[in-house]
């Protein structure tokens, strides 16, 4: 078995934000302005000049702003993600699906793009290629793939739920006596890890020991606290693949290597660590971005103790208008492609804009329950979010159960001084301050203190249940 990272490098992400495809017209020629070609962007008002700098403090700060600058070249615009790294970024609803369901054109494997990027490049922990379903074409994302949409298959929607209070509660009991809470480093970062932790099949002690090694990839000042952290994270991956594969159990990682399609060990680490990886940063983001709308609206403040709209709701709005995982799903056209309208060269690097594509027409509310069709918060074609369900059950229950046990929570300072992380590719708060009545383990009533604890697996035979069939 290999380590899952190289030293320093942050974890791949993966939903919602991995897919493929993309139309390819004929068209003139020659090729129309793009990153490579070094044509500055347009400057309405006199501030932009040659691509937008997604990871920009400014960008992070007022996105949608740089969308409808970015619209003005059509369906592609020219965007840079890193120092000196381009791409083109797709801003069109009808572009965006082309791209995503056409995997005869474009391509997810990374690795010769790749070389052209200088190896320290911020971008490469999310866009360097890595033996998983994540940056897998054809077959072999197939054959992938269905080990993970087969084995979360096995986790019971009800039994989900009850697996989320449980974590949530033991998060809740943390700060519920002190009144107030960072809701972002204390609950929506730390809620998803100790579902991983469970639904691997980790002991419930082992929870800790996975937040402190994520929050130091993500979050490590310097090469060596990233690489400490790197170490953590690698060791835990081993413990954890090493006790099933001595030990089955009723949980994912036992069911990733039992599966008929036949994994390696190292393809069976891999898998597990882009399925934590995708479901950490976007689903964190996810439970952030619902929250703060329902802190800050008084369409949701005034009903968190009863009312119209819900969790649910404000998680919908989330994924239409601010979406976790805002721009990626990276591709790299096979050919030179005239993609609507404009030339794409061979293996030039696409991105998928979610939050600007979604928004194309306009933001959209949720002033009642009905929906408004379709958005692409979870991509769409062959690599569509596998696990979406299971991360609207997480993400739902999360926020009424921290809503459930306080009732009266709110914004510990104005809506408007919430900042956003710089980051081309998430979008995600800063910090998430709000205050409460403080809650204690000896007052009337039931607390989160009174709630049973949930089991790591389920209370079945060691052994595997089911074996799937395979894909071929």
């Amino acid at each position: 078995m290999t380590s899952p990272y190289e030293p320093g490098a942050a974890p791949p992400p993966g939903c919602p934000a991995h897919a493929h495809g993309g139309a390819a017209p004929a068209g003139p020629d020659g090729y129309a302005p793009g990153p490579a070609h070094g044509v500055p962007g347009p400057d309405p008002a006199g501030e932009q000049s040659g691509p937008v700098r997604l990871y920009a403090p400014e960008f992070a700060a007022d996105p949608h702003r740089y969308y409808a600058q970015l619209r003005q070249y059509g369906a592609l615009a020219p965007v840079e993600i890193g120092a000196g790294v381009t791409a083109m970024l797709v801003t069109d609803y009808r572009a965006a699906l082309d791209l995503l369901n056409d995997d005869t054109t474009w391509s997810k494997d990374s690795r010769s793009w790749q070389q052209t990027v200088p190896p320290d490049s911020a971008v490469l922990p999310m866009l360097g290629w890595r033996p998983n379903t994540v940056f897998a074409d054809g077959d072999t994302h197939r054959r992938l793939r269905q080990v993970i949409t087969d084995s979360f298959r096995l986790v019971e929607p009800h039994e989900l739920r009850a697996r989320v209070r449980h974590a949530a509660d033991s998060l809740i009991r943390n700060f519920g006596a002190r009144g107030d809470v960072d809701l972002m480093p204390e609950y929506a970062q730390q809620l998803p890890l100790l579902m991983f932790n469970n639904l691997f099949g980790m002991p419930e002690e082992y929870g800790d020991q996975l937040i402190a090694a994520m929050g130091g990839l993500m979050d490590g000042a310097t090469p060596e606290e990233a690489a400490t952290a790197n170490a953590a994270f690698s060791a835990y991956i081993m413990e954890l693949v090493g006790r099933k594969k001595a030990e089955r159990g009723a949980d994912l990682t036992s069911w990733f290597l039992d599966h008929l399609n036949g994994l390696s060990d190292d393809e069976v680490i891999a898998q597990i660590v882009v399925t934590m990886a995708a479901g950490n940063e976007p689903l964190a983001n996810l439970i952030g971005n619902a929250l703060s709308r329902m802190l800050s609206d008084d369409r949701y403040y005034s009903t968190l103790s009863g009312g119209a709209l819900t969790a649910q709701d404000a998680i919908n709005e989330v994924l239409w208008n601010d979406p976790p995982m805002a721009n990626y799903s990276a591709h790299f056209p096979r050919r030179d492609v005239f993609f609507h309208g404009t030339w794409v060269r061979a293996g030039q690097l696409v991105l998928v804009s979610y939050a600007a594509a979604n928004t194309q027409f306009g933001t959209v509310a949720f002033d009642d329950r009905s929906g408004s069709g379709a958005h692409l918060a979870w991509a769409a074609g062959p690599h569509v979010c596998p696990v979406q369900r299971h991360a609207l059950v997480i993400a739902t229950t999360a926020i009424e159960r921290l809503t459930a046990w306080l009732s009266d929570i709110e914004l510990a300072v104005p809506a408007e001084a919430l900042t956003w992380r710089p980051g081309g590719f998430q979008r995600a708060l800063a910090a998430l301050p709000a205050r409460f009545t403080p809650i204690t383990p000896n007052q009337a009533g039931a607390t989160p203190w009174d709630s049973s604890p949930s089991p790591s697996t389920r209370p079945e035979p060691t052994s595997t249940p089911r074996r799937h069939a395979s894909a071929h």
